[in-house]
């Protein structure tokens, strides 16, 4: 199985052509059609302000040092696991 990526353009029409190598010619072919539009990312575009995106303008003093639960506590940590050394062949 080989596969073949290429970037078209669709017109009005809806018809998509595709040339092939023409090694390939005069064969039975299964074809499977994946595709995903293209987005162009504009470059123009400015990023949105917190206020733009939903936020309050207070929204990080609002939620800055807000835990209200128990104290959060880290655990013991583990012993490092020590392992045997790799014994690399020699040639």
């Amino acid at each position: 199985m080989e596969s073949i990526k290429i970037r078209t353009y669709i017109g009005n029409d809806g018809i998509l052509q595709i040339q092939l190598p023409p090694e390939i010619a005069n064969q039975e072919l299964d074809v499977v059609i994946v595709f995903q539009p293209v987005i162009q990312k504009s470059s123009q575009s400015p990023t949105k302000t917190p206020e733009e995106l939903g936020y309050s303008h207070k929204f990080v003093e609002e939620v800055i040092g807000s835990w209200e639960g128990d104290p959060l506590e880290r655990p013991e940590q583990l012993p490092f696991e020590e392992r045997e050394e790799i014994q690399w062949p020699t040639s």
